[in-house]
């Protein structure tokens, strides 16, 4: 039974296909269309066969040249190669305290060399972590001024780590500390808490009262201009720590960040809500603890103006 083929095999097998006799010759015709591209692609071809063939010849005049250089040559052309960078060693003292010592916080010196690290303070940074200190914690992630995380005050000045450049030229210490008058996490690491808590109390997305789903709602050019200057705010807080109001009452005072936000949904042709979103911040603590001291424009990365917007609220509450 295992060897007798099955009653349908023939079911199952597939006839050859019977050979075009030998006279028949098979012609193939390709529209013209397919010939034009053939003059660039051969020239083509040819270019990169050239410069295959001139790599190659390069390659063994290489070759050649370095069998045959003698071995009393040999520090002679080291001696005629450039030389390398020379080091520039820095100090850099960072705000260190880790809560699982139980120690007092402390600034730590380290000498970093840095010529042989990027042009930035957030470059330093990665260094002292990855060739001194391992357990040096701080924030950070896109390295490009976008998402805000390693804002840090750097010789008493609110910035963010990855677009402070080092200034080579300064002979004393560079002191790097966390944003001043918050908690600290660990090192530079501080508690956010907070501040995000106040950037949900105003509210950041649009309300619409008499909304279609699935509906476009439409800004025109002029409406959308008027949020320039206060979308781009990326959350780092540099502003909101450098004002003294926000130090002394950042339990009820929403300070510069959070208000330029809340401006913002203020003026959008698109929100439904701008009186009740004013009304909630008529508030002798909320929004008039700013005094105008304009700490919060000055060290702002991204060069917006949380004051102005400030004064913006004020005027319509008024």
């Amino acid at each position: 039974l295992a060897t007798s083929a099955p009653r349908n095999a023939r079911l199952f097998t597939r006839a050859p296909a019977p050979a075009p006799p030998p006279s028949a010759s098979i012609t193939r015709t390709f529209p013209v269309s397919c010939l034009r591209g053939l003059p660039t692609m051969f020239s083509v071809m040819k270019r990169a066969a050239q410069r295959a063939q001139g790599f190659s010849r390069a390659l063994v005049l290489t070759r050649a040249v370095t069998s045959s250089t003698a071995p009393g040559q040999s520090a002679a052309a080291a001696s005629a190669a450039p030389a390398a960078k020379a080091t520039h060693m820095q100090a850099f003292q960072v705000y260190r305290w880790n809560p699982d010592d139980g120690g007092k916080p402390m600034y730590q010196t380290y000498n970093v060399d840095t010529n042989s690290c990027g042009p930035m303070m957030l470059d330093v940074l990665f260094k002292i972590k990855d060739e001194q200190d391992p357990k040096l914690s701080f924030r950070r992630s896109c390295r490009e001024g976008i998402c805000g995380s390693c804002a840090m005050n750097i010789n008493g000045t609110n910035t963010l780590a990855c677009l402070s450049k080092v200034d080579k030229t300064e002979a004393a210490a560079v002191k790097i500390a966390p944003l001043p008058h918050m908690f600290v996490v660990r090192d530079l690491v501080v508690d956010m808490a907070n501040f995000y808590a106040q950037y949900k109390s105003v509210e950041p997305y649009l309300k619409v009262k008499d909304g279609v789903a699935g509906e476009e709602n439409y800004q025109n050019k002029e409406n959308r201009a008027k949020l320039d200057g206060l979308y781009e705010c990326i959350l780092c807080a540099c502003c909101s720590t450098a004002c003294p109001s926000y130090w002394w009452n950042s339990d009820q005072y929403l300070g510069p960040a959070v208000l330029m936000q809340a401006y913002r949904w203020i003026i959008d042709s698109r929100d439904d809500f701008t009186e009740e979103r004013l009304e909630k911040l008529n508030d002798s603590m909320k929004l008039y603890r700013c005094h105008t001291i304009m700490n919060c424009s000055k060290v702002c990365p991204k060069g917006l103006n949380p004051a102005k917007a400030i004064a913006k609220v004020k005027t319509m509450l008024h």
